[in-house]
């Protein structure tokens, strides 16, 4: 296939240092290129007006404005699913990225991700979602996995647990948000009042059930990098899920490339990543962990350039 440049003035859909959601006429779907995927990320928004239980200071989601409530229109969401993976199948999607710029290696399909402008298993059918997507999977573009990039705080609903045994029956995987090591750091960066214990006795709970991905934010707050002892204090929580039967397919550690919404947050340098990520390492000796910097090469290490991403994709 012969590829065009993209049209002069036309904005370039796949970037690291944005992630739009509205390109096209698509409401619910959107591609975007992810470092942490290491290729095309089809996200699907079920927060559609923004409602998130968490308000993560480093979250780049405009919430200044607010929007109108409404109800997720699922065959709409279905429709728009299938079709954008028929242009990733047919070769479209994959042009786009071509004019875009993207590598070679990262012009592909990597997943489909319930993400989007909140946390997506707040939405009350998510579980059922996860069968009808995997149909459309299955049906446009089989092989396609299925990732819930998530903040955990959920997991006991017993309807969420449902939904996360049929993500798991569809070989589907679990990105779980962990920004912090005290309650008192967790409070300041994530912005909600969820009990940390409930989140980490969430994470825990589906650890030992399967394996799943830790994502962890680092940033600097006010001017105020994490201290020393909350960067223990998050690698003694890792340690105590391993020991306590969790399983981790990886830690990732990150901090904000794309611009938040709160001006205060700022990204930590390579150098900080790779520390608070090597005291991960020691004690974690058998668990990949992953530096994405503000600046990054596709292959998840830091310090390099490339452009940037952020936020959890």
């Amino acid at each position: 296939m012969t590829v065009a440049p993209a049209a002069v003035g036309e904005a370039r859909l796949f970037r690291y240092d944005a992630h739009p959601r509205t390109a096209g006429r698509r409401q619910y779907v959107y591609a975007v290129l992810s470092r942490r995927a290491r290729g095309i990320s089809v996200g699907l928004n079920l927060n559609p007006d923004a409602a998130c239980n968490f308000g993560c200071v480093y979250c780049q989601v405009d919430r200044s404005a607010p929007r109108p409530p409404g109800e997720v229109d699922e065959r709409r969401l279905l429709e728009e699913l299938e079709a954008t993976l028929e242009e990733g199948r047919d070769g479209r999607l994959l042009a786009r990225a071509a004019a875009d710029g993207v590598p070679v290696p990262l012009r592909r399909v990597a997943d489909v991700a319930f993400s989007g402008d909140g946390e997506p298993t707040a939405y009350p059918r998510w579980g059922d979602l996860v069968d009808d997507v995997g149909e459309v999977i299955d049906r446009v573009l089989p092989g396609t996995p299925i990732v819930l990039i998530t903040n955990a705080s959920l997991f006991h609903r017993p309807e969420v647990a449902a939904g996360l045994d049929r993500l798991a029956a569809r070989g589907g995987r679990v990105w779980a948000k962990l920004d912090a090591g005290t309650e008192s750091w967790f409070s300041r960066v994530n912005g909600t009042r969820v009990p940390f214990a409930r989140v980490l006795d969430n994470i825990g709970e589906e650890a030992r059930k399967r394996p799943l991905v830790i994502q962890s934010l680092f940033l600097r707050l006010a001017g105020e990098a994490p201290p020393p002892g909350e960067i223990d204090a998050w690698v003694s929580r890792l340690a105590d899920l391993v020991a306590g039967g969790g399983r981790l397919r990886e830690v990732q550690v990150t901090t904000i490339a794309r611009r938040p919404a709160d001006p205060a947050a700022e990204a930590l340098s390579p150098a900080e990543l790779e520390e608070i990520a090597g005291r991960a390492r020691a004690a974690l000796p058998l668990v990949p962990v992953e530096v994405y910097g503000a600046s990054t090469t596709g292959n998840g290490r830091a310090g390099q350039p490339h452009a940037p991403d952020g936020g959890a994709r």
